[in-house]
């Protein structure tokens, strides 16, 4: 059975392997047959990746980037993950409050973003306020229905054994929640950097949206790769080493 899922494995990162070297292989095709400022090879948008990381520019940009992603993906988290456990243990409040987040889950990003700007200014905060709330209410939905999942024969041990309320809700309530926040956090930074992108190109002077606008102006599409691709780096290995190891450990309490 080891041998065959072993075995299993093996093929199956074959497969995965297989595909994105077709992949490439099917850019560097349509780039041979195409003009080469429209549609360029992979080898001239990493030469001007390294000539960005080795002026410097591509770095602070991405840094700036990466500040405004993390700074809204936290606050959004907290927001939301306060609201989805008080929506999802009252009934009441989840009544109250469901057709606000329906409403907020309905507005287009790029209408908050505008307002975003027009009500604070074309400030740093103006920016982290409309990612933020583009993301809180997915985060709410998400949680709610976990704290509506939750099995309450373990809180009811909690209560015989007179467990703290702190306690109970660290050891006996939060990690049954840990799946559903992960599934958020993990859903949410991948929305959260792509509307960070639209927020930069529209009002602020830095980061990799700002750049990828300011090539857009010049048509230079290898930088517009290059930016992509260095930043597409950096949220895949977040992605690979920092939510899914977080996913499989918030998952072993079950075992």
């Amino acid at each position: 059975m080891i041998i065959n899922k072993k075995y299993f494995n093996n093929y199956f990162l074959f497969i995965r392997i297989l595909s994105f070297v077709l992949l490439l292989a099917l850019w560097e095709f349509v780039a041979l047959v195409s003009d080469k400022t429209i549609f360029p090879s992979l080898i001239n948008i990493f030469e001007t990746l390294i000539s960005e990381i080795s002026e410097g520019e591509l770095f602070f940009h991405l840094g700036m980037t990466l500040y405004r992603v993390f700074v809204a993906f936290f606050f959004a988290m907290i927001i939301g993950t306060f609201i989805g456990i008080l929506m999802g243990n009252n009934r009441k409040v989840d009544q109250f409050l469901d057709s606000w987040n329906i409403l907020f889950l309905n507005i287009p990003a790029l209408v908050l973003i505008i307002l975003s700007y027009i009500w604070f200014g074309l400030t740093e905060m103006a920016a982290i306020i409309a990612v933020s709330l583009n993301k809180i209410p997915n985060v709410i939905v998400t949680v709610r229905e976990g704290a509506k999942s939750i099995d309450k024969n373990l809180l009811q041990v909690a209560f015989i054994y007179k467990v703290s309320p702190l306690k109970k809700f660290f050891v006996f309530y939060l990690p049954q929640l840990y799946p559903f926040i992960i599934a958020a956090a993990r859903g949410g930074i991948a929305l959260i950097w792509k509307i960070v992108l639209v927020v930069e190109l529209l009002g602020r002077s830095n980061g990799v949206g700002f750049k990828i606008h300011e090539f857009f102006q010049f048509f230079d599409i290898k930088a517009i790769m290059a930016y992509t691709i260095a930043f597409v780096l950096v949220m895949l290995a977040l992605e690979m080493f920092f939510f899914k190891p977080l996913d499989n450990y918030s998952r072993k309490w079950r075992a």
